[in-house]
């Protein structure tokens, strides 16, 4: 091996990278997938308890696959961008039918998924099959944009090709598995987006961006998109067993296949929605509510409106009620919660 980057990077692992992570234990195709897609977006730490929860219940691609998508989504409940369980899922399909539920291990086949990206195939590739691949995750990105000093905001074609190649040049063909996690917990644990810990770093006696006095400058910020206001007007119906009245969201739209309160307009009397689905004003013990609270997307922050209305039984819905569903809050989900979900339920005091 005669990169200089690599050979620094490797040795420093072997002393300083992480080694208990759950999906470095019993290291399988599929287990390494599950992981990478759990950890797009978001930090190790977060995605362990839920790693660790998803492949006990669902162990294999098989069982993934012939999962009902609300077993999934209940197990991805809390972890946010709900559409990696929903690629995954549909994913997970697509290996049963065309590949007999075995993971593929070509570059074409994996990029041929649904929810699999470049940097995720190059992942799986590495640390699924101990073949070549090339990763260039965030953290990736970081150390190699600081490292050479490039310029440019990540999302700009230019910038990410030329990440690309840098991170071609520096990827041994052997020893790819361990490079590949190396460098991840490089990002991860040193070179981090703020306050990163130069002096520790392996790499940091070439580093352009710390030769320059420059580190916090790289990757260069990206422009944020201005984050819109909305007002969000919701109906939380809860019935005499303690049962939340819950509705799945389009799978096309945000919070896609997840389960919220009903939502209404503002000047919607309760019983506009109720009592076509059987529900009088008659069976209304009280309604009250909640304060108002923010609840912040990517794109939009929510002005959460909530009114509150108890039941005095427990009613049956008139079937067919497909998008409706009595939720028990006081039973380990088993279907898909938004945070907002769970926010609101929170703030009406129902629930664990």
């Amino acid at each position: 091996m005669s990169d200089w980057f690599a050979q620094r990077v490797l040795a420093w692992a072997k002393r300083h990278g992480r080694k208990d992570l759950p999906w470095q234990r019993e290291r399988t195709p599929y287990r390494v997938w599950v992981a990478e897609i759990m950890l797009q977006q978001t930090q190790a730490q977060t995605v362990i308890p839920y790693f660790e929860r998803f492949i006990s219940n669902l162990p294999t691609v098989d069982s993934l696959a012939s999962a009902p998508i609300d077993d999934v989504l209940s197990l991805w409940t809390g972890l946010g961008y709900y559409r990696r369980a929903r690629l995954l899922h549909a994913a997970a399909q697509k290996v049963v039918k065309e590949h007999a539920g075995h993971v593929p291990n070509s570059l074409v086949d994996l990029l041929d998924l649904p929810g699999i990206g470049r940097s995720t195939a190059g992942a799986i590739l590495a640390s699924g099959f101990d073949q070549p691949g090339i990763i260039l995750d965030g953290n990736v990105k970081r150390v190699l944009a600081r490292f050479h000093a490039v310029e440019g905001e990540l999302r700009h074609t230019a910038v990410l090709n030329s990440l690309w190649s840098l991170a071609e040049a520096h990827t041994p063909t052997e020893r790819n598995a361990e490079y590949t996690q190396a460098i991840m917990d490089l990002g991860a644990t040193c070179c981090t987006k703020s306050a990163p810990s130069c002096s520790r770093c392996p790499v940091r006696t070439r580093c352009t961006a710390l030769a320059t006095n420059s580190v916090e400058h790289y990757p260069n910020p990206t422009k944020r998109k201005s984050v819109r206001e909305e007002t969000l007007c919701l109906l939380l119906v809860i019935d005499a067993q303690g049962r939340a009245l819950l509705q799945r969201q389009p799978t096309d739209g945000l919070w896609g296949g997840l389960w919220l309160p009903v939502r209404v307009k503002r000047t919607m009397h309760p019983t506009e929605f109720l009592a076509p689905i059987g529900i009088s004003e008659r069976q209304f013990d009280c309604e009250k509510a909640l304060t108002s609270f923010t609840h912040t997307l990517s794109h939009i922050r929510f002005n959460v409106e909530t009114k509150v209305v108890y039941l005095l039984n427990a009613p049956c819905l008139d079937s067919p009620h497909d998008d409706l569903v009595w939720f028990d809050t006081n039973a380990t989900p088993t279907i898909g919660l938004s945070r907002l979900t769970l926010a609101v339920l929170e703030k009406a005091g129902i629930g664990d």
